[in-house]
This record gives structure tokens, sequence and C-alpha cells, in this order.
């Protein structure tokens, strides 16, 4: 089960992050999801303070994009601890 958070930034964009999938195994950073950019690195509590949660008709179409290209086991959670692999953070 891969856990999920969608965030909708000022602009209308909606963001998945994933706290579960450190983007590196240095640094502090998860792995993310948008339509433009695809995966990318996001600071998972940057993007908590500058976004506000995201509603099921808002991220609807990133959540149908994410099954396309695999992910079928999502649990979609309103917030979650990142779990990062870097154990000198």
């Amino acid at each position: 089960m891969t856990k999920v958070v969608f965030r909708k930034w000022k602009n209308g964009d909606i963001i998945a992050l994933f706290p579960d999938e450190p983007w590196s195994r240095s640094g502090y950073m998860t792995t993310s999801y948008m339509h433009v950019g695809q995966h990318g690195a996001a600071d998972y509590a940057g993007v908590i303070a500058d976004t506000s949660p995201a509603q099921g008709n808002e991220y609807k179409d990133l959540l149908n994009e994410l099954r396309a290209i695999g992910y079928t086991d999502l649990r979609i959670v309103q917030r979650a601890r990142p779990k990062f692999t870097n154990k000198n953070m």
C-alpha cells in the first residue's frame, strides 16, 4: 500500500506527495508527482505549509493518471509523517 497526500497550490495545480517514498538516499526530500513535470523531489513540510488540502473532485484527474502509470495500491491520507532512509538527518 502506497500512501499519497493530495495538495493544492494557490494557482490550482494539484501535487501528490508520497511520504513513505524518499526521493533519494541522502537528503530529506520525498517523492512527488504532478501532471506537468511528473515525478520529482519535494520538501514535504514546505509543500504542506504552502498548499491547502485538495478535495476529491480536485485531485481525481491526477489520481486517475497515477493509477494509469501503475499506482494501483494507493491509500489517500490527509497528512503523514515522511519516512526517510538517511539516518544522519
